[in-house]
């Protein structure tokens, strides 16, 4: 295997795991958000508020190794992608700024407002919104490479059918990871209530989320006729991943198993993220740059796959240690202890 194909797999696995954990956080926030906007928080807010606390420092540390690892293994995609997106980017970044300071003022300062708590939760479905876009300029067909630069054809892109459906399945993939994990998470907690409300929520965003992944496969088949021929030919993969999700829906329908289930969903969702990728191969942006012309030295390469695996051997037990020092923690989870 290359260098170039360790250093992007390498970089996949950390934005798939940045995906998993920011999809539980963005949705937690929206459910508690909406379940006050429905007065259900007394049925929930205690169960997310739990998941919360320990985890909301860790969030980003995924996505901070993706960006520092993208420039260092494609110094080209700084050139690329740094001025197209600087503006859902930046929008990104206030969004991510607004939960970070929801976080400290109420984990740190009590703060207790109805306001605060509707801007946190309704930011978090904004964000994976605005970060999905990448997915879509990378299909290529809305930048311009001319003499004074690159430009980025807004209208074009509000106006593509592909990219309204991946920002729909951006939050309907959301809702829906949170929604299990939180089913999952409320039944370890033995709080017969939340789970019964969390699982109708589990049940209600897994079509939706099923159904808007098949509609960027139909927009791509229109915008990016390679990239789907490429996805056929990795059609098996596609249908594993759907195997998967029929069997967690099935789990979380009859009320069994729902770790299980979440563990069937989490591979769900690596399957066909990988996929994606493999079929995305060799073009980091479309048509202009592939991964081959934009990878960085050898040596460089070397360097940053070694610290980037040791990075994720220490995430690991840290994440495992998270969870079973306080989110799975037999008192924790049930409230004994704060």
């Amino acid at each position: 295997m290359s260098y170039e194909l360790i250093g992007i797999s390498v970089l996949w696995l950390f934005l798939f795991g940045y995906i998993i954990i920011a999809s539980i956080d963005f949705g937690a926030g929206f459910f508690n958000a909406y379940s006050l906007l429905t007065r259900k928080n007394h049925i929930i807010s205690n169960i997310i508020q739990r998941y919360l606390s320990p985890v909301w420092e860790v969030t980003n540390v995924f996505l901070v190794f993706f960006f520092v690892g993208i420039v260092g293994f494609f110094p080209s995609t700084a050139y690329y992608y740094g001025t197209v997106l600087l503006v859902p980017a930046s929008l990104g970044i206030i969004l991510l700024a607004i939960r970070g300071s929801y976080y400290a003022f109420t984990t740190y300062g009590k703060l207790k407002s109805h306001f605060w708590t509707y801007l946190y939760g309704f930011s978090g479905l904004l964000i994976p919104a605005s970060l999905s876009i990448v997915l879509t300029i990378s299909e290529g067909g809305f930048i311009d490479n001319t003499s004074a630069g690159l430009s980025l054809d807004y209208v074009a892109l509000f106006f593509s059918p592909l990219t309204w459906s991946i920002v729909t399945l951006s939050l309907t993939s959301v809702l829906y990871i949170s929604a299990v994990f939180l089913t999952w998470y409320a039944n370890e907690a033995k709080d017969e209530q939340a789970t019964a409300l969390l699982r109708k929520y589990a049940l209600i965003w897994a079509f939706p989320a099923i159904i808007t992944a098949g509609g960027i496969i139909v927009e791509l088949r229109v915008h990016n006729e390679l990239h789907f021929q490429n996805m056929l030919n990795v059609w098996w993969m596609f249908l594993l991943s759907g195997i998967l999700f029929a069997a967690t829906v099935y789990l979380i329908w009859k009320k069994r198993n729902y770790g299980v289930a979440f563990l069937l969903l989490i591979g769900q969702f690596l399957i066909a993220f990988f996929a994606y990728g493999i079929s995305h191969y060799p073009y980091l942006l479309y048509p202009y740059l592939t991964i081959a012309e934009g990878f960085t030295n050898e040596g460089m390469a070397i360097a940053l796959i070694i610290a980037f695996i040791a990075g994720f051997c220490l995430l690991l037990p840290s994440l495992y240690l998270l969870l079973r020092l306080f989110l799975f923690n037999k008192n924790y989870v049930q409230g004994k202890i704060k």
